[in-house]
C-alpha cells in the first residue's frame, strides 16, 4: 500500500496532509461554490474545515464560507439552525446567522458548507499582550454573557467557550465594499507554492498553492466603544442535554478553560454549569492580560494543582481520587515546600488584572467595582458544577448591572448609529481598523 504522501512545510497554513480522500476540499482564489460565491482569501482554518472569505454575487456583498472536511457531519450548522428557529430579538446579532447551506463535491468527497457574515479576529488575536479599554472590556463582558445565557435559553450548552471563539463582528460600512475598493486596501492574497517532499506531481485533491490567512486582526488598545461588538463562534461542540448526554471525557476544550468536572466526573454528563466556568475564563481574559489558569509547558495535573491554589481544596470525593495529589501537597493538604504557589483569586486578579491596567494606564477598576467582579467570580468559579450560580443568576450579578451593562448599552446606541448612517456614507480613504 502506496504511503500518503508528504509536502514542503509552509508556515502559518493548514495542514496540508490532510488534503486526502476523506479531508479538506482544495480551493483557490476565484474559484465559485454554489454559482454565485467567488472565493476572495482566506479567514482562517482548524482541523475540520477551513473558512473562506468569499463575495455574494447576488447580493454584492461578502461572506464567510466554511467547508468542512468530506462525510463529516454538519453539526455546527444544525445547532445554528435550531437557536435561529423561531427567530429571537432577545440577543441575535452575537449568534453567528446561517444564510445558507449545501454540499461541495470534490476529488476528495463530498463537503458541508454553509455561509454566514463575516467576522474579524478572534478576542484572542486582538487582545494578545495588549489590554482592552475598560469601557471595551465590560461591553465585551456583558456581550458574550448575554449569547451565552441566550444559547441555554434556547436548550443547548456551547461546550467551548475561550476568546479563540469569539469574534468581532465587522462594522456595517463593511458591506459597502465592492472586490476593487476591497483589494485597494487589503491587497492580494499572500500564497506559497505546495510542494511535494517526494518531487512528485501533486494529485488533483490538493489546491498548487497554500493561501496564507488574511490578518484582519485589530490591537485590543485601538478598539473603541463603537466597535465592540462580537460574535459567539464555533459550535461544533455545542449539545442540548436534554437530548444527548456529552460525558466529561468527552470534553474537548483546553485544559487551561475546562472545567474541573470534566476532569474529575469524566463518566458524568455535562450541563450548562460547564459554560459558567469556562465564560467566567473567557471574562478573566477580557479584562486582564494574563489567564486564571495556565497550560504552557504544564500537564493536565499541574493546572489542577493550579485551580486548587487559586480556588482552595478539592470537594474530598475528588480529592482522593486525584492519584497525582502528593506531587502538590502534603498530607494536610498544605503545598509542599520549593514548589511555587500560585495566588488565591483575589491575589490574582491584582496581579494579572490591575496591576497590567495601572502600568499600560488602560483604566483600572475601582475598589468597590473590583470587589464586585470578585464576586461574580467566586459564583462563577465553585468547584462542584451544582454550586454555580446560573447565567440568569449572573447577568443579574451587581457588577453585570451597575458597570458592564452600562457601556454595553452605550455600545449598542453607538451601533444604532452607525447603521443609520452605513447606507449614506463611503469609507474613509485613509481606513486604518480592518472591516471583516
Amino acid at each position: 500500500m502506496a504511503s500518503s504522501p508528504e509536502y514542503k512545510w509552509i508556515d502559518g497554513v493548514e495542514c496540508l496532509e490532510k488534503y486526502h480522500a476523506g479531508g479538506y476540499h482544495p480551493l483557490d482564489i476565484g474559484d465559485m461554490l454554489h454559482e454565485r460565491y467567488e472565493i476572495v482569501d482566506k479567514l482562517g482554518y482548524g482541523g475540520w474545515s477551513i473558512v473562506w472569505l468569499a463575495y455574494d454575487h447576488q447580493l454584492g456583498q461578502f461572506v464567510a464560507a466554511k467547508v468542512g472536511v468530506a462525510g463529516s457531519l454538519p453539526n455546527e450548522s444544525k445547532v445554528l439552525r435550531a437557536l435561529g428557529s423561531p427567530p429571537s430579538d432577545v440577543c441575535p446579532d452575537a449568534i453567528p446567522q446561517i444564510l445558507n447551506e449545501f454540499t461541495i463535491n470534490g476529488p476528495n468527497g463530498s463537503h458541508p458548507c454553509y455561509i454566514t457574515h463575516p467576522a474579524l479576529c478572534n478576542l484572542r488575536q486582538s487582545s494578545f499582550s495588549r489590554l482592552f479599554r475598560i469601557d471595551v472590556a465590560r461591553a465585551l463582558a456583558y456581550e458574550l454573557t448575554l449569547a451565552v445565557a441566550f444559547v441555554h435559553s434556547r436548550g443547548f450548552v456551547h461546550g467551548d467557550i475561550h476568546l479563540r471563539n469569539v469574534l468581532l463582528r465587522a462594522r456595517p460600512d463593511f458591506h459597502n465594499l465592492s472586490l476593487k475598493k476591497f483589494r485597494e486596501l487589503y491587497g492580494e492574497p499572500v500564497s506559497c507554492p505546495i510542494q511535494r517532499v517526494d518531487g512528485l506531481p501533486l494529485s488533483p485533491g490538493i489546491p498548487n498553492r497554500a493561501i496564507v490567512p488574511l490578518d484582519m486582526s485589530i490591537n485590543a488598545r485601538e478598539l473603541t466603544l463603537s466597535e465592540a461588538h462580537l460574535l459567539l463562534n464555533d459550535f461544533g461542540e455545542a449539545f442540548a442535554p436534554a437530548e444527548e448526554r456529552r460525558l466529561g471525557k468527552n470534553c474537548h476544550t483546553p485544559i487551561d478553560f475546562r472545567p474541573p468536572e470534566a476532569l474529575f466526573e469524566p463518566d458524568k454528563p455535562l450541563s450548562f454549569s460547564a459554560d459558567v466556568w469556562t465564560l467566567a475564563t473567557a471574562i478573566w481574559d477580557i479584562l486582564g492580560m494574563q489567564s486564571l489558569f495556565s497550560s504552557a509547558f504544564y500537564s493536565d495535573t499541574k493546572v489542577i494543582c493550579q485551580v486548587v491554589d487559586t480556588l482552595g481544596p478539592l470537594p474530598a470525593e475528588w480529592y482522593q481520587n486525584w492519584a497525582e495529589q502528593g506531587e502538590f501537597f502534603d498530607d494536610e493538604g498544605l503545598p509542599l515546600e520549593k514548589r511555587y504557589v500560585w495566588p488565591r483569586l483575589s491575589q490574582a486578579f491584582e496581579d494579572r488584572v490591575l496591576k497590567f491596567r495601572r502600568e499600560e494606564e488602560m483604566g483600572i477598576f475601582s475598589q468597590e467595582e473590583s470587589m464586585a467582579i470578585l464576586d461574580m467570580m467566586g459564583q462563577m468559579l465553585r468547584l462542584k458544577p451544582d454550586n454555580r450560580a446560573t447565567i440568569e443568576q449572573i447577568l443579574k450579578s451587581d457588577w453585570m448591572v451597575k458597570w458592564a451593562r452600562v457601556d454595553y448599552e452605550t455600545a449598542q446606541r453607538y451601533k444604532q448609529h452607525e447603521l443609520r448612517d452605513s447606507n449614506h456614507r463611503d469609507l474613509p480613504p485613509n481606513l486604518k481598523i480592518p472591516l471583516l
